[in-house]
């Protein structure tokens, strides 16, 4: 299988409490992606279990991109409201730098998650529902798929949504176009 991840639009709130250390919902359970996709509360669990079992960590990388790791998640674990993360940006390194000021500036806002699929169903509504999910990584992201996935600003204050969710019905139409729809 693959390496997939949720990469386009919705809003899971990150906290940056000093521009280097961030912190919140990388995904929410039950919340319909982009894709068609809905996580199931324990989707994550044998996953992280396994990492911790090899003393090893999810990766924080740069717009998914695997030669560009810019820090280290400290935590990463599941609660009631989905997949929560806090972990550091690395300024040592020159992405880290960059992303450090990015995030700063509300330039990149979006979490966003690389994974395999290990189990999922079809619902009634014909929603792929992942109930089981292999993580390999969360990523600092322009757009992410779930528009919950965000940061927040240094005060914790929510970033308004709005114009992501123009931009990302932009690209579904777009799509739904060039399928000939």
């Amino acid at each position: 299988m693959d390496l997939e991840r949720k990469f386009c639009s919705s809003t899971s709130d990150l906290t940056v409490t000093d521009g280097s250390l961030i912190e919140g919902y990388a995904s929410l359970f039950g919340e319909l992606d982009q894709g068609g996709d809905v996580v199931a509360r324990g989707a994550y669990a044998a996953s992280l279990q396994a990492l911790a079992a090899r003393k090893s960590r999810v990766k924080m990388l740069w717009q998914h991109d695997p030669s560009q790791p810019i820090g280290v998640w400290d935590e990463v674990r599941e609660d009631a409201t989905g997949l929560y993360v806090r972990g550091r940006i690395i300024e040592e390194v020159d992405r880290g730098r960059e992303a450090k000021a990015l995030v700063q500036a509300g330039a990149i806002d979006g979490l966003s998650i690389g994974y395999r699929t290990r189990r999922a169903s079809r619902d009634e509504k014909g929603r792929r529902v992942l109930t089981e999910l292999e993580l390999w990584e969360v990523s600092l992201v322009t757009f992410p798929m779930l528009a919950e996935a965000r940061l927040a600003s240094a005060k914790a204050d929510v970033l308004d949504p709005r114009p992501m969710e123009c931009i990302a019905a932009i690209f579904r139409d777009a799509a739904r176009d060039l399928a000939g729809g």
